[in-house]
């Protein structure tokens, strides 16, 4: 299959960005999905609210359920700039500061109308479902959110790999909660009886996306490196780790991104910026830490201004480690869902993320580590420095530290990240000056 890469004829304005084909298919999904959530009084669907990391989206699309996901909507609130709003009004009624601002921004939102991003009210869910992967918030935030919706809640409770590794027990802990609590609760929720047949078809389809996706991710080690996988990545990963894995859709977007990739690779050609193709690839980079929201675009011009370009991010595994060899597998459907939900970066212990950053430095032939570090996010934040000295014990190549926040404008700063870029590309270099001499 050839895809044609759109070229502008001129270059486009500050406020237009460049889009492939694939992202106007993602985004002709998203705005499908919030139509169907905000239509619930007139279609009739049930809805289910639950979080990225673990999420069970075969297993609910099996009682013909929507999929409403609290952190996808403070991530959309925080690129159309309106979270900081919402944040503020959390913050009024007596939230905390150093609360996740996802928290906030969802909190904010339902105070304030609780609007999706077209502009109707979201629906209340007719159950929330807890898939807890290593982080606590989630479990408070779902708290909050009982008391407001005084709706039915059912938590999955997913053993952590303190020790670094899975264990059989752990797995069968979570398929007997499959089996005894969420499954029923869903039952309940929707009036749908389950049918592990239509789950097993659901996970086929997702492990044929799975595929197309890693492909994707992993075609980074070539150089010039045809996407960036944290900025561009962060859209990559948008349908298989939401509301549409599962889903013929996810397996055509998939499709047709691996072959825009594919062609990119073929003419020797680098990621589409929001800009346009990116020409120069002077550094690669690993990146540890989710992205800011609120100035995405400003955020990711700092980096392919100088030439910079992420070739692996701990960020794009959040939703799972596909890149790793994890695949569902219909031939056990449960217990693929308690593999996934087992094997997601925020389950993994530090030891686990540094090995994992470790083999991308590696394999991807980075130039160096860079950790995003989020004021309000715990999950990721702690540790990180001491991750960042061990790569670069490891490795020998160098590290920086950002800091910036999730969805909370107060905690950009354009200047300080630029400055601290800046000079961590000036370190790069100088380590390349340094190896070449001796």
């Amino acid at each position: 299959m050839t895809v044609k890469i759109p070229t502008p004829s001129a270059p486009p304005s500050p406020h237009e960005a460049v889009k492939e084909a694939s992202m106007l298919k993602q985004k002709e999904m998203i705005a499908r999905n919030y139509e169907l959530l905000t239509g619930t009084a007139e279609n009739g669907r049930k809805v289910v609210s639950t979080f990225v990391p673990g999420n069970l989206n075969e297993l609910v699309m099996c009682f013909d359920m929507l999929n409403n996901l609290p952190e996808i909507n403070a991530i959309q609130n925080g690129m159309k700039k309106l979270s900081g709003g919402y944040i503020e009004e959390a913050e009024k009624r007596g939230h905390s500061e150093d609360v996740c601002t996802y928290v906030k921004a969802d909190l904010g939102m339902m105070a304030k109308g609780n609007l999706a991003p077209n502009g109707k009210p979201l629906p209340r869910p007719d159950l929330l479902l807890l898939s807890y992967t290593g982080c606590f918030t989630f479990m408070k935030w779902f708290e909050l959110l009982r008391e407001q919706y005084k709706c039915p809640t059912v938590m999955l409770h997913v053993p952590y790999q303190g020790d670094g590794h899975a264990t059989q027990n752990m797995r069968d802990y979570i398929v007997k909660q499959l089996k005894d609590e969420v499954i029923p609760a869903l039952e309940r929720a929707s009036g749908v009886k389950f049918d592990i047949d239509r789950l097993r078809e659901y996970l086929r389809e997702s492990a044929r996306a799975e595929d197309d996706l890693v492909r994707v991710l992993e075609s980074a080690k070539r150089k010039p490196s045809p996407i960036d996988a944290y900025f561009g990545g962060v859209f990559y990963i948008g349908p298989i780790f939401t509301a549409f894995r599962g889903t013929p859709d996810a397996t055509e977007y998939y499709r047709l991104l691996r072959a825009e990739v594919d062609e990119r690779v073929r003419r020797g050609l680098g990621p589409v910026t929001p800009e346009g193709d990116m020409k120069s690839q002077r550094y690669r980079l690993v990146v540890e830490g989710p992205p800011n929201w609120t100035s995405f675009r400003e955020f990711w011009k700092m980096f392919y201004d100088e030439g910079a370009v992420v070739v692996a991010s701990s960020y794009t595994k959040v939703g799972g480690l596909y890149d790793r060899g994890f695949r569902h597998d219909p031939d056990h459907p449960l217990e693929s869902l308690a593999d996934y939900c087992l094997g997601v970066y925020t389950n993994h212990n530090l030891p686990q993320r540094v090995a994992l950053l470790e083999q991308y430095m590696r394999e991807y032939e980075a130039d160096g580590l860079l950790i995003n570090s989020i004021k309000s996010c715990n999950s990721f934040s702690a540790g990180q420095l001491m991750i960042m000295r061990e790569i670069e014990k490891r490795t020998g190549k160098p590290g920086a530290f950002i800091e910036t926040d999730l969805v909370d404008p107060r905690y950009f700063s354009a200047a300080n990240v630029k400055n601290r870029l800046e000079s961590y590309f000036q370190m790069i270099d100088q380590k390349r000056q340094t190896a070449t001499a001796a």
